[in-house]
């Protein structure tokens, strides 16, 4: 998992400081954002092997990040974190597309396994789509 690139979302900077200084320690290179268009900004220009994505924040709140972030990269893995869980909004970001949903306080090393899995995840997906992509390049050219 060292190297993994995580994108951590949330307006809450005192909470952004002290979890990305925690990942730091543990070999991860994060980013962070304080909202949702700041996220979006960011994730036009990095590849991200997981975004970490708070539910509740002023004016656009998680669930619509994710949806744009999903829109412009479907295969972007996002975990979703709040404070404030409800069973409905569980499985509205499931439903729209995020790979996890945790509530907070949230426990490092599960953040850490969710963050592994997310990588091995992009890592597949991005081999699929290679293949596909060279599948398709030979039957072109007739190999």
């Amino acid at each position: 998992m060292n190297g993994s690139k995580v994108l951590l979302v949330d307006d809450e900077r005192e909470f952004t400081d002290l979890l990305s200084e925690r990942m730091r320690t543990r070999g991860l290179d994060v980013d962070v954002a304080a909202n949702g268009p700041a996220a979006l900004e960011m994730a036009e220009r990095v590849i991200y092997d997981a975004v970490v994505l708070d539910l509740a924040m002023p004016g656009m709140d998680g669930i619509e990040t994710l949806k744009r972030l999903l829109k412009r990269n479907p295969d972007l893995q996002v975990i979703l974190l709040t404070g404030h869980a409800t069973l409905e909004k569980g499985i509205e970001a499931i439903k729209s597309g995020a790979m996890e949903f945790i509530e907070k306080p949230v426990k490092i090393e599960a953040l850490l396994e969710k963050i592994a899995v997310a990588r091995e995840k992009k890592e597949r997906l991005s081999e699929q789509y290679i293949d596909e992509t060279l599948s398709e390049i030979m039957r072109r050219m007739g190999w």
